[in-house]
């Protein structure tokens, strides 16, 4: 990111301090993955900055909803995870996560992002800056606390903010949220029509226009009229075919002033969603902590949402099989929400809630054991399943004997074989790892990969030509190469370690 002269931003120590990121392998641990083995769904264990930059290659552009509840940055200490890291730090570590998140999402994707006032206001500017002001779709303010607090300092702050970006506006389209029994009440049959129950509107406008003016009869002969300065709705011959198929109620006598009848079964079949997400609505924090109470009675987890709160958001913005990503998993309410609802999802989670919490909450969603939060209202039963991955190690370490203090000498990861280096080399370069035959990587239809740590001599290099067309390319990574090789016009040679160093930073695990 470039600094311009003139721009409006928000400036901190260290915003623009640029580290390369090394894409690592995500790697399966199958005695952590449950159930279906076919599943898309993935846990994903590791650092999240790491994660989602592995979760690039393969899924930019293809998530349709991201919620994320990052640490609120209040200063308190929580058990689970820190929550006080010095501002600066914090915006830099948003900063970085947010850019991968939106390269994730899909071009009719929408980012969710729970968050409170310590920090809001500079989050909205950050993602302003990322995500374009003008794709920022409104703030939607979650009552967490449904009673006043007494004894607040200054004033008893009940909501939590949830901003919304999204990658396109203009091709979001949010779905309706179902009625509710008090909007379907409004609506009655007092003259048993059977087209069904409705509610009457007005027929007349606060404005005067021509052939506006007009009588019309009623059923017993009365005539109607607007008064003066104001119009009807519709024009005389479309008022009298309406009152022709009984649409206009003049009131049980007949001589009521005249209304419109709407029909409950015309109307839109759902409701939009508002800014004001009341606790009645979408629970509050006590619901959450009683959902993780009768997941997990000997280690709550400390701050968890409510299931109805996600659900409102999954419900408005992903469909059935679209994919739903949380960086920040926390217990899991994410996932849970989303394989109840029948949606893939990918958690990403650090701590080590990640096995005290999630996976034995998700087992209990897979096996149909769990009978919190929206289970009973979504008529969630049992089935699917989830894939369990662990971030691969750093390619590259240190060569601890070799290396001194400012020159580190780089070898490759002895904890790697063969097939996890070809892996992570494809990733780095931006290959799709195949596991066919001698060309381990391919970019498009005419350029491979090929990777060893034989030593590549000419008749190693020769029989490797003969796997690719005139119009195809190869690159080569190799460990040792003999020095007068006769390399053809589409191959192309690098060595590890040195032309790896030349693509990103690698940093050791601690």
């Amino acid at each position: 990111m470039s600094i311009k002269k003139n721009r409006l931003e928000l400036n901190w120590v260290g915003k623009y301090d640029q580290v390369r990121h090394e894409p690592r392998v995500l790697v399966e641990d199958k005695s952590n993955s449950y159930g279906d083995p076919n599943s898309e769904n993935m846990l994903i264990y590791g650092d999240n900055l790491l994660a989602l930059k592995a979760l690039e290659q393969d899924f930019a552009g293809k998530v349709k909803c991201i919620y994320i509840d990052p640490p609120y940055n209040t200063g308190n200490a929580f058990e689970h995870y820190d929550d006080g890291l010095e501002h600066s730090l914090w915006l830099s570590m948003m900063k970085e996560r947010l850019i991968l998140i939106y390269n994730l999402l899909s071009k009719d994707g929408s980012l969710w992002i729970s968050i409170d006032d310590d920090e809001c206001h500079y989050l909205k500017i950050l993602c302003d800056e990322i995500f374009g002001r003008h794709n920022y779709i409104t703030s939607c303010l979650w009552q967490k606390i449904h009673s006043i607090k007494n004894d607040a300092k200054h004033l008893s702050v009940n909501h939590d903010y949830i901003l919304v970006y999204a990658k396109n506006p203009d091709l979001i389209k949010f779905n309706l949220l179902e009625r509710t029994d008090k909007m379907n009440a409004r609506y009655k049959n007092p003259d048993n029509d059977p087209r069904g129950p409705w509610q009457s509107g007005d027929l007349v406008a606060n404005e005067e226009r021509t052939n506006g003016y007009f009588d019309i009869v009623g059923p017993t002969g009365k005539t109607f009229n607007v008064p003066q300065g104001k119009h009807w709705v519709y024009a005389q011959d479309t008022l009298n075919e309406m009152i022709r198929d009984n649409r206009v109620w003049f009131g049980k006598s007949g001589e009521a002033f005249p209304r419109k009848k709407r029909f409950l079964s015309e109307v839109q079949q759902g409701r939009k969603a508002d800014t004001w997400w009341g606790s009645d609505d979408v629970g509050h924090n006590q619901e959450g902590k009683r959902e993780a109470k009768s997941l997990n009675r000997e280690d709550i987890f400390p701050t968890p949402k409510p299931e109805r709160l996600l659900h409102r958001i999954i419900s408005v913005a992903s469909s059935p099989n679209d994919y739903i990503l949380d960086s920040f998993a926390g217990s899991g309410t994410t996932g849970a929400v989303a394989h109840k609802m029948n949606r893939k999802w990918i958690m990403i989670e650090l701590g080590d809630h990640c096995h005290s919490h999630i996976i034995p909450r998700m087992k209990q969603i897979v096996d149909g054991t769990d009978k919190s939060g929206i289970t009973d209202s979504v008529s969630w039963e049992s089935g699917g399943g989830f894939k369990y991955f662990r971030l691969a190690e750093s390619l590259l370490v240190q060569d601890k004997e070799l290396s001194t203090i400012g020159h580190p000498i780089y070898i490759i990861n002895p904890r790697y074989d063969e097939d996890l280096l070809i892996k992570s080399i494809c990733k780095i370069e931006g290959f799709k790892f195949r596991n066919n035959g001698r060309l381990h990587g391919i970019s498009s239809e005419t350029r491979f990969l090929h990777v060893t740590t034989l030593l590549l001599n000419q008749v190693y290099l020769d029989s490797l030509a003969e796997d690719v067309g005139p119009d195809q390319s190869l690159l080569i990574y190799c460990t040792r190469r003999s020095r007068k090789l006769v390399i053809p016009d589409n191959i192309e040679i690098k060595k590890i370690p040195k032309d790896l160093l030349n693509k990103c930073d690698f940093e050791e695990d601690k």
